[in-house]
């Protein structure tokens, strides 16, 4: 058993550490990645100053299905992974691979331009570019 005092010295140390481990019990899954975090497709999001990238790991789907969207400064990527025929017929014992409807959401800065999006599916990624605004691009401004 551990021991912890019933007053601990550093108060926000203790509220992180009760804040992980709500995480871990809500967010459970039987992965051999270990504790969940968030669902299927896994994404990174990030950015340039000229754009706004998203990538979602999606192998096995085909991108005809995929549905990319957005809409009021929200990305939405939505689809339906299915499971193999051959699986079907066959007796599972561990089954850790997503298959159904999945449905992603980021929300996005305000300086996007939602009319210069470059969206590719190739080896199961799901690459996403927005381009910024040209108002929100970085410039130097010159002294007179």
């Amino acid at each position: 058993m551990i021991y912890r005092s019933l007053f601990p010295r550093d108060v926000l140390s203790e509220l992180d550490r009760l804040q992980r481990e709500l995480q871990q019990t809500f967010h459970f899954s039987p992965s051999i990645r270990g504790i969940a975090r968030g669902g299927f497709p896994a994404m990174n999001v990030g950015g340039t100053p000229q754009s706004v990238e998203i990538y979602a790991f999606a192998p096995g789907i085909d991108p005809a299905t995929l549905e990319v969207q957005i809409e009021k400064g929200v990305l939405t990527v939505a689809g339906e992974r299915k499971l193999p025929t051959a699986a079907e017929a066959a007796t599972v014992h561990i089954d850790e691979r997503f298959a159904g409807r999945f449905r992603r959401v980021v929300t996005l800065p305000d300086d996007i331009d939602a009319n210069a999006v470059d969206a590719r599916y190739r080896d199961g990624v799901l690459r996403i570019s927005i381009a910024r605004k040209q108002s929100a691009q970085p410039r130097r401004i010159t002294i007179q």
